[in-house]
């Protein structure tokens, strides 16, 4: 099968082309069978595919949009950081190598031939490939050693849109100056612009949409609206920009906001997607480490990809001593990373052991070096109910998967030999991601909540992911020229 292929790429990280893509892959995928692709992409939100095969979760998205299986050859090449110059490279969704940034570039050559081949697999099985660069497209300094936008370009010789974000201000610049710099084999590929998170009335952006065009020769194709989006987020940017993330009025607590659940975000907090599920029945509130915890009717312990400074740093923020202030009236849940900070000690490599928040029975050995973990495994456990939302559902099965970063030691496992629970019953842990995805356990968790507070339990309003994915299309068609894709593609 010989595919049509789109590249995606930005002015700045953030600009939206994620979300470009999704719509493009949900739109070409009612009549082509359709894949995304981004060569390279550095997150610590990741998913893993029944064979534990580990992939960056924006593809994984944008190949649920497109109806697709998300597989490694969709995103080749995931760096997750340990550090301000150190990440974990995961190739093929395996651990390949830790690399510091200039160790990784010396390896460009053969990051650049595996992601040929995975877009030849891609190739074979697609008529449609939507590509997605990173960061902004324009980074002089990396020409030589990009495989992600200028090397993904050269690769595939597929006509280029540009994508800039107006709500960072200076979109026309952007845009301008990202076409000139970039090289002239490429330059001559790039055949539209998009502006992307616009308030307000497009008319008055009119003069400047054809000056761009007279100045470059490459039409805009259109400019899309600043909305809510309710789909994951799929990197740390997007869920940076979450609504209400501490900032929620009291008014707006009441139907589906009644009861209030705080995660607390670590500086280097990973697989931030384990909780989006929560926010349509929840004020969900993504708690900067220096903000006021609030009085949350739930705490919640996320990843982290450097537990032990992260925890450093919430002893050193003040928000360890909200938390251990709260422990024994508000439940407390920690996932991955944070269950181990729960713990009574994690202990480093280098044998340095480092006191917990002594809230769980359980101690944690890192073998290997900090951010390290093995290959995640999917994992299906039968629950012991240790309170009384887990007691709705002893016996039976929740799923998710586990990254192993540490060894931990629990003497009161809760799901089969994995996690833990205080006591009094009020503090669980478990190394399981996708713990929220059970509804088994959402739902006894959220009736708990509900009556604990004394507020009617708010049933799931029925949005599906599908029809987030749907409803992007949708705000796409109707304010960017979707024909003039089709064309650009050699589609119509």
């Amino acid at each position: 099968m010989s595919s049509k292929r789109l590249l995606i790429l930005g002015t700045s990280s953030d600009a939206g082309k994620s979300s470009i893509v999704t719509a493009i892959c949900k739109i070409m995928s009612r009549d082509y069978k359709t894949a995304p692709f981004k060569a390279q992409n550095m997150s610590l939100n990741s998913w893993v595919n029944p064979e534990g095969k580990e992939i960056s979760y924006a593809q994984v998205i944008q190949a649920w949009a497109a109806g697709a299986d998300p597989i490694p050859e969709m995103n080749p090449v995931v760096l997750k950081p340990k550090g301000d110059s150190f990440s974990q490279v995961i190739v093929l969704g395996e651990h390949y190598a830790d690399r510091s940034a200039g160790n990784y570039y010396e390896s460009i050559d053969e990051m650049s031939e595996i992601l040929s081949r995975a877009l030849s697999k891609l190739d074979e099985e697609y008529e449609i490939i939507i590509m997605e660069g990173a960061g902004g497209a324009a980074e002089i300094n990396l020409y030589d050693r990009d495989i992600v936008n200028v090397g993904t370009a050269r690769i595939t010789n597929a006509p280029i849109i540009i994508v800039g974000d107006i709500e960072r201000g200076g979109v026309f610049a952007s845009l301008y100056g990202t076409f000139m710099l970039l090289p002239e084999d490429i330059k001559k590929n790039i055949k539209g612009f998009i502006i992307n998170k616009f308030r307000g009335d497009p008319e008055i952006l009119k003069p400047g949409l054809k000056q761009l065009e007279e100045m470059t020769g490459v039409p805009v194709l259109g400019i899309m609206p600043y909305f809510r989006l309710r789909i994951p987020a799929e990197d740390s940017m997007s869920f940076r920009e979450k609504e209400g993330a501490g900032s929620v009025p009291d008014e707006k607590k009441t139907g589906n906001n009644a009861v209030e659940i705080a995660v607390i975000q670590f500086p280097k907090i990973s697989h931030f997607n384990d909780y989006e599920i929560l926010e349509s029945q929840a004020l969900v509130k993504y708690i900067d480490i220096y903000s006021s915890l609030g009085t949350p009717d739930l705490i919640i312990l996320p990843g982290s990809g450097t537990p032990l400074k992260d925890l450093e740093a919430l002893r050193e923020s003040g928000m360890a001593a909200q938390i251990l202030s709260k422990a024994g009236t508000v439940p407390i849940i920690g996932i991955g990373e944070g269950y181990q900070m729960l713990g009574k000690t994690l202990t480093a490599p280098d044998g340095k052991i480092v006191d917990g928040l002594s809230l769980l029975d359980i101690e944690t050995v890192y073998e290997k070096e900090e951010g390290y973990s093995e290959k995640p495994v999917r994992v299906s456990s039968k629950v012991k109910g240790c309170n009384p939302y887990l007691k709705v559902i002893e016996g039976e099965m929740v799923e998710g998967f586990n990254a192993y970063s540490g060894r931990v030691s629990t003497h009161s496992p809760v799901f089969d030999h994995d996690g833990a629970c205080s006591a009094d019953g009020l503090i669980v842990g478990t190394s399981m991601h996708g713990f929220f995805d059970n509804k088994n356990l959402r739902v006894a968790l959220l009736k708990y909540l509900s009556e604990k507070k004394g507020v009617p339990y708010a049933e799931e309003d029925g949005f599906t992911m599908q029809d987030g994915f749907e409803e992007l299309a949708q705000v796409f068609e109707k304010n960017i020229d979707v024909e003039t894709i089709y064309k650009i593609m050699g589609l119509k």
